[in-house]
């Protein structure tokens, strides 16, 4: 009875630990939150979706990434605010809804600070960027980590209403912009009514009437359907605002060594990737807006715009005055 009763006691251990050794195997294996506004296919959602499979392929299965895409846990400011509490872990958002958070980052979000969007990737793929990133990381409010910059082209006007071809066919239009004051500003500097408002919510206010018009980069105009509302596109590259991929600064403490290591080296990658996948859809989403019968207004003399939004940068941008030397040197 005595030599049973071991063997049981044995066996049950030996289950046990089978189990707990499969608990901790579980355990062990972490999915990473990541959200992004944008729908599955645009370049920076695919862009961490290659991430993954990287990520996935470099620690056995052991961390892997799952993409909230097309606003599932909200519109960036939100997102934000759940990445500083450690709710998720990544973060793709814009430089104009991370300035409010980050003031050092609105030099980006003057209006024409780069001459072109080759311009802008020499300057973020350079000492700025990486300084800029590290800005984040060390700001105690943010509550954030700076991994690598990602493409959004140049934000042009749309509208329901009439072609932009000057600054005076923007009198009165109401045009969203992101829930920065230096947008609405912008906005009303020349000309508009400036419109904060959640891109979560701008294709229903396009619909409706709430807004005339917004801006933004191509492939947002096209691959958020905001093109099957807005029949005219005003090619006027007024901002070169690029955008973060960002990590919870709780979430980050928590990793290991190692693993963060890995992150910086994986997030270089996604940032060389998603402007490959960005240059591919920016020629798609033209080419849609051409067979969608979008009425497309190529603003050559961009000089009564710059002159406009003098008051936008005296206001904003003295206490960049260094930096955007800096930015203007960069050729």
């Amino acid at each position: 009875m005595r030599r049973r009763d071991l063997l049981s006691t044995a066996g049950a251990v030996l289950v046990s630990g089978a189990i707990g050794g499969h608990r901790a195997a579980a355990q062990d294996k972490k999915v990473l939150k990541a959200s992004d506004v944008h729908p599955e296919g645009y370049p920076t959602v695919q862009a961490v979706e290659n991430m993954s499979k990287k990520l996935d392929q470099a620690t056995n299965g052991r961390l892997s990434i799952q993409m909230y895409a097309s606003m599932q846990l909200g519109g960036e400011k939100e997102v934000i605010e759940q990445a500083q509490v450690g709710a998720i872990q990544f973060a793709r958002v814009s430089v104009g809804t991370l300035g409010p958070v980050v003031d050092d980052l609105n030099v980006l979000n003057l209006p024409f600070v780069f001459r072109d969007v080759a311009h802008m990737r020499k300057v973020v793929d350079g000492a700025i960027g990486q300084q800029l990133l590290d800005k984040v990381t060390a700001n105690p409010n943010a509550k954030l980590v700076g991994l690598c910059w990602m493409d959004a082209g140049a934000r042009s006007f749309y509208d329901t209403k009439r072609p932009i071809k000057s600054i005076a066919d923007l009198k009165g239009l109401k045009i969203r912009v992101i829930g920065n004051p230096i947008f609405v500003d912008m906005a009303n500097a020349l000309g508009a009514n400036g419109v904060a408002m959640g891109y979560d919510q701008v294709f229903s206010a396009l619909q409706t009437g709430v807004i005339d018009g917004a801006e933004n980069n191509p492939p947002s105009f096209v691959f958020d359907n905001h093109y099957q509302v807005a029949k005219f596109y005003s090619d006027s590259q007024h901002l070169i605002v690029p955008e973060m991929l960002v990590y919870s600064k709780s979430g980050w403490e928590q990793l290991p060594p190692d693993d963060q290591a890995l992150l910086k080296k994986l997030s270089r990658e996604t940032q060389a990737d998603a402007r490959d996948l960005w240059d591919k859809k920016e020629a798609d989403a033209f080419d849609r807006m051409k067979s969608g019968n979008i009425e497309i207004n190529h603003i050559a003399d961009k000089k009564p715009f710059q002159d406009a939004v003098k008051p936008v940068w005296d206001k904003y941008g003295s206490k960049f005055t260094d930096l955007i030397k800096q930015i203007q040197a960069v050729s």
